[in-house]
């Protein structure tokens, strides 16, 4: 297809406009980034979201590769001589990859097949005399077919290649395989069997030992883990609708009398259902499954990673932070409101040593030096045993003690990027770090890490990777855009993620910044070795200089952009700090006087709510939680207690809620609300808050059962 149609075609597929369209494609294509097209951009896409931009991506992307394909095959045809108008109508007309590939499926080189070797025994025209089902003697025929030289040395042999033949040609008629694949998306069923003698080391797939359902509605979670079960081996895995079903339906296609020739004909059907159609279908719906599975439970990892990264932050605080643990002690760092590492030294105040006055002396002397105003403790073992040591001390009034998910922090401390960070510390000093500066800057800590380990995700390694990687990649992109990034504190790794940057030129600019100082002004970027003029223009209104020379320098106001602020300062006879720091000034501005052919009032009104609030962090307002004092394990909680939560994980399924005794807590769907709920994330969020009720606890399965219903156990406790 020409660029013009899959515009259009996508235009339709999304309800946009193919001007809309268009533009976003022509700046993808101009090697300009979705977060830059979503913020500075609206002027050309009519003001376009980063999710309908990205929609519009991820359309062009498959239609460009589905074009790459129907040249190939056109390609092909062309060389085997084979190419006709209608079937180059027919390759250019099919809308799907699916649909071109059943067309090519005749042409497609092959390897040897049983029907191939027939046509070399010249069974070929006894094929078509059969597949007619017009009245001659079948018998007698069959035998004017007989050639010992050929490898025909009976009628039954000649009969057999003709089956052959036909078997073929209906398992690569197009038509065909679109009917068998809809009775096989529409009625096929999704079995699910234990192999024979793993049944006591399959335990944790023990519901899915004898499970049928249909595949059309089986759940994405159900899907993965049954296949999960399968490539561990321990389950057997099959899909396919009743096969009289399906051999039916090529009856009543194929079948066009009732004698000794159509019965012949209706063997080859026979065979091509069972030897051939079937089993591709079944790997064709296999992999449909799978990839409709995978795009679920990665929307719904991309979802609850959004929502992690832009977690509320504690902000710029002296930080005392605590990596927990029994027998080795708790591992204790202090950090200044920059997240640098001041001092870090060992506490031991739980068993084996159980030094508690040495371990709270320690603490508290701390807490003076540094000026220490939020203690951030590691949930993981000894978490809630440290968090109820530490309140137990008498600590200088105004500190805040938090719990913060370590999830994710083990695989941070023994990177190359905590090893470059902190050369000279073990892997525990690291990991106490990073725990204080998860609660100082979520987002900042956490980018750090690859996305799928930091522990929200729904059998994130059981998906498509690349899928999951691109995915994922988007939603830090976008979060890090979202909130801006320090110019002057910012990791390589933080920077990498800003519009038009990447791993290389982050690595420059910390290079450069830490050769040359802080960086004055935005437009100092150029001086960075290897950051041009595109690179400058993606990024530069992403980066934040505080204290700089240019005011707007701390603002997502684009330097493109200045301009317009500079003029509206002067035809108020004021300077831009006075625009910025005077509401009743800013009143008086008439937008539609600066609007011109590139900027429109879109982007006019963006740079007015700059100036009302520059550099405006999207994140809500921190608000400490704690856990309830009495509830640390599993051994503690009794059905019918109500506990604060936090939400740790979202799946499709139900909400993980952690309410302080290592072990997370399954709020199942059902539970989640007094009314009926589709989705789990139309209700909570990740790290919301909630009230829960335990309704069930089994210890030995390390489950636990909870419910946020109004009356979790109806009529029947009362």
């Amino acid at each position: 297809m020409d660029l013009d149609t899959n515009t259009n075609k996508t235009a339709q597929e999304l309800s946009l406009s193919a001007k809309q369209v268009s533009a976003v494609i022509a700046l993808l294509d101009e090697g300009n980034t979705v977060p830059f097209i979503a913020r500075y951009r609206k002027e050309m896409t009519g003001s376009l979201d980063e999710v309908a931009i990205l929609a519009i991506r991820d359309r062009i992307t498959q239609l460009r590769e589905l074009d790459k394909r129907r040249e190939t095959i056109l390609n092909s045809l062309t060389k085997q001589e084979k190419r006709t108008p209608e079937l180059e109508k027919a390759v250019k007309e099919a809308e799907t990859l699916t649909a071109l590939e059943d067309i090519y499926l005749p042409y497609k080189p092959k390897r040897k097949t049983r029907a191939t070797a027939a046509r070399e025994k010249g069974l070929e025209p006894f094929a078509k005399l059969i597949f007619e089902q017009k009245e001659f003697d079948v018998r007698a025929e069959a035998a004017s077919y007989i050639d010992a030289e050929k490898g025909v040395t009976t009628e039954e042999e000649a009969l057999q290649g003709a089956r052959d033949i036909i078997a073929e040609w209906v398992n690569e008629d197009a038509d065909t395989r679109k009917a068998m694949r809809e009775l096989f998306l529409k009625e096929g069923i999704l079995t699910s069997e234990v192999i024979k003698g793993k049944e006591e080391d399959a335990q944790k797939y023990k519901d899915y030992f004898e499970w049928k359902e249909p595949v059309a509605s089986v759940p994405s979670h159900r899907m993965l883990a049954m296949r999960r079960g399968e490539k561990e081996q321990f389950l057997l895995l099959s899909i396919a609708p009743p096969q009289e079903m399906a051999i039916d339906l090529l009856k009543r296609k194929y079948l066009v009398s009732k004698n000794e020739i159509s019965a012949q004909v209706e063997l080859a059907l026979t065979d091509a259902y069972k030897r051939l159609l079937s089993l591709s279908m079944e790997t064709e719906i296999r992999l449909n499954a799978k990839k409709e599975a995978d795009e679920e439970a990665i929307q719904v990892f991309a979802k609850n990673l959004r929502q992690l990264l832009l977690a509320s932050p504690l902000g710029q605080k002296n930080i005392l932070a605590i990596d927990p643990g029994f027998r080795t002690g708790c591992k204790v760092v202090c950090l200044d409101r920059q997240g640098k590492l001041l001092h870090n030294e060992t506490i031991f105040p739980h068993e084996p040593q159980k030094k508690i006055a040495e371990s709270a002396s320690a603490l508290q002397n701390l807490c003076k030096k540094f000026a220490i105003e939020a203690i951030a403790i590691g949930n993981g073992t000894a978490g809630r045993e440290t968090e109820r040591f530490v309140k137990g001390i008498d600590l200088p009034g105004g500190i805040i003690t938090v719990m913060v998910n370590e999830s994710g922090a083990s695989i941070y401390s023994a990177s190359d990027i905590a090893r470059e960070e902190f050369p000279d510390y073990d892997i525990t000093v690291r990991g106490a770090v990073s725990i204080g500066r998860r609660l100082s800057d979520p987002l900042s800590e956490l980018v750090k890490i690859e996305p799928k380990s930091i522990g929200v995700g729904q059998y994130q390694h059981d998906v498509d990777q690349t899928a999951l990687r691109q995915s994922l990649d988007d939603v830090v992109m976008s979060c890090v855009n979202s909130v801006g990034v320090e110019l002057n504190t910012a990791s390589s790794e933080l920077l990498s993620y800003v519009s038009g940057l990447g791993q290389q030129l982050a690595k420059k600019i910390v290079e450069y910044r830490n050769e040359h100082g802080p960086f004055r002004s935005r437009r100092e970027l150029v001086e960075v070795p290897r950051l041009g003029d595109k690179a400058f223009e993606q990024a530069a209104g992403f980066l934040r200089i505080r204290n700089g020379e240019n005011l707007l320098d701390a603002s997502a106001v684009h330097p493109e952009s200045y301009y317009i602020v500079e003029k509206m300062a002067e035809n108020l006879n004021c300077g831009v700090e006075d625009l910025m720091k005077n509401p009743a000034l800013r009143n008086k501005i008439d937008l539609k006087k600066y609007v011109t052919e590139e900027t429109g009032l879109p982007t006019l009104n963006d740079i007015l709510s700059e100036l009302d609030k520059p550099g405006r962090d999207p994140r809500e307002k921190f608000e400490a939680f704690s856990f309830q004092d009495d509830i640390n394990a599993v051994e503690d909680l009794e059905t019918g207690m109500t506990l604060p939560g936090i939400v740790t994980n979202i799946t499709n399924f139900g909400a993980f809620v952690d309410i302080g005794v290592h072990q997370d807590g399954l709020v199942h769907i059902s539970n989640m609300a007094d009314k009926y709920v589709k989705n789990p994330a139309d209700v909570v969020s990740v790290h919301q808050k909630v009230m829960v009720t335990v309704i069930e606890v089994d210890i030995g399965r390390k489950r636990i059962s909870l419910s946020m219903k109004s009356d979790p156990f109806g009529k029947e406790r009362k």
